[in-house]
């Protein structure tokens, strides 16, 4: 090989070819980018869907004993305000006494134990108390102020929840959930 026989290829500079590779490969990539996009897209929730992402609740007229059920997401939303005995009642309870010693509470550590003031509003509301209304075991919806200790009674196993809605009897595995909840003022409740 003499020195007037090196092309560009053997110097390792892009040839004609490398160009139209890369060419055809960014085209590609634009038409897929272009084809899935509405397939991604689609994937994205509604309006509708995004404004039941919060919800907020007047609890002004709920007098100390009296409950309220709102729907958020699809689903039931328990809220109560409990009497004092209620209350005094609900820290009682001892923790070894739980079917589910886990709080599962969405505003704190979910896996902080079940004690009364870690399911409640805490912070001078611990009369207050927000759940979702759905039984642990198979997601019926439970009846307030029933069953064995006078919280909810679900109608369909027989799972028995306390006033701070812990599991105490029937098959429910876990107490009901507390979702993310704040009062952004004395009388309304935002959940979500």
């Amino acid at each position: 090989m003499s020195e007037h026989d090196i092309n560009s290829e053997t110097l390792g500079e892009p040839s004609r070819r490398d160009f139209l590779y890369l060419t055809t490969g960014m085209a590609g990539v634009v038409g897929a980018t272009a084809v899935a996009w509405p397939f991604i897209d689609q994937m994205r929730p509604d309006a509708s869907t995004l404004a039941l992402a919060s919800i907020e609740v007047d609890v002004s007229a709920l007098e100390p004993g009296m409950s309220l059920t709102v729907k958020w997401r699809g689903k039931p939303v328990f809220i109560r305000n409990r009497t004092d005995k209620e209350v005094e009642e609900a820290k009682q309870v001892a923790l070894t006494d739980l079917k589910d010693p886990v709080a599962r509470n969405a505003n704190i550590d979910p896996t902080a134990e079940a004690t009364d003031i870690a399911r409640s509003a805490g912070d001078g509301k611990e009369n207050w108390i927000v759940m979702i209304g759905s039984c642990t075991h198979l997601g019926c919806v439970p009846l307030g102020q029933a069953g064995d200790f006078g919280g909810w009674f679900c109608p369909c196993h027989g799972s028995h929840y306390d006033t701070a809605g812990r599991i105490r009897k029937g098959p429910a595995p876990q107490n009901l959930a507390v979702p993310t909840f704040a009062f952004v003022s004395d009388s309304v409740i935002k959940i979500g």
